[in-house]
């Protein structure tokens, strides 16, 4: 849709004023998790391999839990858009009170599962061992996350991405210093990576109740019907991530069968990706609060040009990020401090994460207006179409003894069928549902 230089200039800046900080505080998490790997790949293997396993158990958990951010982040804008702020803040707060219960459950079912869940992924022995270690530790932080999350989730559906930038800033530059001591000034290993990131969290938590507690005098009270509303609202979402989830499972679990080596390279390369994807998806974060305030103010030709000019920053922010990957590629290995077998993996997948970015960057935009717009139940079937499309390129890897880089590449299908079904859809009009 073309724009007139005055209204391009004015989506840009309320664009950016959203990105901006949603930015730092997206890098922040997956740059000091880096930190984490660098930090645990000076100790002995398979400590980096454990993390990896580990990680990956938990982001499965936590990424199910990404409806208590984006849903609440929708649902406050619309409110705020229709002038309704008091609305706003009670579904911020029944938002919290699901995250708490959910992480408590979270704790509760998953501590004794920790062993098979490790298992499951294919770690066996000492491998085995340290990931449940990790783990186990990291549960008890899992509340706390979730908190995060869902404060996060408020004070951006207020079109506010500043305050969570520094509060993420702070906490996750906290979670680097503690593991320097713990893992190795302490010489806690894994366990104490484990335990800077449950401290860091719970900081960052009690700092998020006491701004929507304190700062905007949100009621305390929870509201049951609230809260249901609030968890079935988020179903369609939890579908959307668990289908993601699976994807990146499932490549976790074939690099592991590869070898140790394999799941080495496959952890820092998901690492890598992880802190691109969260770069590109700031501009999605705005896409969430501009998306759900312009529709909860009824301004479809609003919504309409703001979304196609957050794809032109998409495209352009893909194309930058890829560049970058190349210009960094010969450096990645040395970072993490990778043996010749292991560096050579890293150096093959740098090309094609830096293929994908482009497309990439289209995905995470779309896909947060989407979410902005209220429009989960497609995304949920979307999700589940895209996961199907994934998986035959997955086998034929497996089948055919594939290596990492074809393993990458059949999630490069995963993300070209993510591109057909959220450019299709918003093209159309059925999103664009007005109102709060």
């Amino acid at each position: 849709m073309p724009l007139t230089p005055r209204a391009g200039r004015e989506h840009d800046r309320q664009i950016l004023r959203l990105a901006v900080p949603a930015f730092g505080a997206l890098v922040a998490e997956p740059l000091f998790l880096l930190t984490d790997s660098v930090i645990v790949s000076h100790l002995p293997a398979p400590a980096l391999g454990a993390l990896g396993v580990a990680s990956t158990v938990l982001s499965v958990l936590v990424g199910l839990c990404v409806f208590l951010a984006y849903g609440t982040t929708a649902a406050v804008a619309r409110q705020i858009g229709a002038g309704n702020t008091l609305r706003a803040m009670r579904q911020g707060v029944d938002g919290l009170w699901l995250a708490a219960g959910v992480g408590l459950v979270i704790i509760a079912v998953v501590w004794p599962l920790a062993p098979s869940l490790v298992h499951l992924i294919g770690a066996e022995g000492e491998l085995a061992r340290q990931a449940v270690t990790y783990l186990r530790i990291s549960l008890l932080g899992v509340p706390a996350m979730l908190l995060v999350l869902a404060g996060t989730g408020v004070l951006r559906g207020m079109q506010d991405t500043t305050t969570p930038l520094l509060v993420s800033v702070g906490s996750f530059a906290l979670n680097a210093v503690l593991n320097l001591v713990f893992v190795l000034g302490m010489g806690w290993g894994v366990a104490g990576s484990a335990w800077g990131t449950v401290l860091a969290q719970s900081l960052g938590a009690a700092v998020y109740l006491a701004l929507v507690f304190g700062r905007h005098r949100a009621p305390l009270r929870p509201d049951l019907a609230g809260i249901r509303a609030a968890g079935s609202a988020g179903v369609a979402l939890v579908i959307r991530t668990a289908c993601m989830q699976v994807v990146m499972t499932i490549a976790a679990a074939v690099a592991t069968r590869m070898g140790d080596d394999q799941i080495e390279s496959h952890t820092v390369a998901v690492r890598i990706w992880t802190l691109l994807a969260f770069a590109l998806d700031a501009i999605a974060i705005a896409g969430q609060a501009i998306t759900g305030r312009t529709l909860g103010a009824g301004d479809v030709a609003g919504t309409r040009t703001a979304t196609w000019r957050m794809v032109m920053w998409g495209i352009g922010s893909g194309v930058a990020l890829g560049l970058a990957v190349v210009v960094a590629r010969p450096f990645v290995p040395g970072l993490f401090d990778a043996g010749p077998a292991v560096a050579g993996e890293l150096l093959d997948l740098m090309w094609v994460i830096a293929a994908l970015q482009p497309i990439a960057g289209v995905v995470f935009v779309l896909d947060g207006v989407l979410i902005g717009a209220g429009d989960q139940r497609y995304l949920a079937w979307a999700s589940m179409w895209t996961t199907l499309a994934y998986l035959p390129a997955a086998l034929l890897v497996v089948l055919g003894g594939g290596g990492l880089t074809a393993l990458w590449l059949a999630l490069g299908v995963w993300m070209t069928a993510r591109l057909v079904t959220l450019g299709t859809r918003a093209y159309g009009r059925a999103w664009l549902v007005i109102g709060a």
